[in-house]
């Protein structure tokens, strides 16, 4: 059924019933619900390029992604985002933008979305130190929100993160209280935002229980399988080789476990391990135990929170900018125990 069909069938003019179901304020309330009815009766969905020609609105939130980390669009991490997103975005009428580009070509494609104006805001991923993005979409007037945080920049904008530094110091307070002194860090890239406030979470626990930072046991790559299983064998060789592992990712942490049990060990009895990122709908930690014990956040939720549309059509440049952090749960599984030989 289309609008002029609607329109008929409820005996009312076409202007009206587009209003109605864009929720303009002269359109009573008794109208309005009518027609929402009628609607959701026969199944009617409004164009959303004549929706945005009525509104002015574009009806669409724009996400830009870099070529060179064109991995992630295999990442459960990114895939359970843009679902997220992509729910809250259709609930509220809005399509999304996915737009690839060379990294050298993400200024343009920035610029260009601004100046088209055929988004309505933009939600920026994977925020480093000083992400460049931040500085130029706040001189566009284009609106945006940023998943993370940029910590070396501090004129105000949108964002939304979970607690990286609380969750990596109170993973590694965890493995402390268990008796652990030689945890490694098996860290995101430290250019990335996450990954620098993980590894600052990470020292401070060391520091405020009087353990020796080692940077034998620091580790910084992307957040492959294989980077973790790597970070396994080069350590196992160590004088003094450590008795936890601490990974950024489950995907990380599925490489820490192969390699421990190739390695002839146990992981629980002979080494723990703690994950982070383990609420994933494709990568399921466990079914009723959990395998890893993790500082669990639901990116799925997070995805829609931080581009809802409402937002981005109703912000108020005068508004202060709107802020979300969170903490991550802890969840204990299987491989986290006492080091061996060792009372607590």
């Amino acid at each position: 059924m289309n609008l002029k069909q609607l329109s008929a069938h409820l005996g009312l003019s076409q202007t009206t019933v587009s209003r109605a179901l864009n929720g303009y304020p002269e359109v009573s309330e008794t109208t309005r619900k009518r027609v929402m009815e009628a609607a959701d009766k026969h199944n009617y969905r409004p164009n959303t390029r004549a929706k945005g020609l009525a509104t002015g609105r574009a009806m669409a939130i724009g996400h830009v992604i870099p070529l060179s980390a064109q991995h992630e669009m295999m990442n459960p991490v990114f895939a359970d985002f843009i679902a997220g997103a992509g729910e809250s975005y259709s609930e509220a009428g809005y399509d999304m933008l996915l737009s690839l580009v060379a990294d050298a070509d993400q200024e343009r494609a920035y610029r260009e979305m601004a100046a088209k104006r055929n988004v309505d805001g933009l939600v920026v991923h994977a925020a480093k130190m000083r992400d460049a993005r931040i500085l130029l979409l706040q001189n566009t007037g284009l609106p945006f929100a940023v998943h993370g945080r940029a910590s070396e920049i501090t004129t105000p904008y949108n964002w939304l993160d979970v607690n990286n530094k609380s969750a990596f110091e109170r993973a590694t307070n965890f493995l402390l209280d268990l008796g652990h002194r030689r945890i490694c860090l098996v860290n995101g890239q430290e250019s990335m935002d996450f990954a620098h406030r993980r590894r600052k979470g990470y020292e401070a626990a060391l520091a405020a229980r009087g353990v020796e930072i080692d940077p034998a046991l620091m580790f910084a790559d992307e957040m492959t399988e294989i980077y973790g299983y790597d970070t396994v064998q080069r350590t196992r060789s160590l004088a003094d080789p450590p008795t936890a592992y601490l990974a950024s990712s489950i995907i990380t942490a599925f490489g820490v476990r192969r390699a421990i049990e190739e390695s002839g060990l146990k992981m629980g009895r002979d080494i723990s391990v703690i994950t982070h990122d383990d609420d994933l709908s494709y990568m399921r930690n466990g079914a009723d135990v959990p395998v890893f014990t993790a500082t669990r956040s639901s990116v799925r939720e997070a995805g829609g929170g931080p581009g809802q549309p409402p937002g981005f059509q109703n912000q108020n440049p005068r508004a202060p900018p709107q802020t979300e952090p969170f903490l991550a749960e802890v969840t204990v599984g299987r491989p986290t125990r006492p080091p061996p030989h060792t009372v607590v």
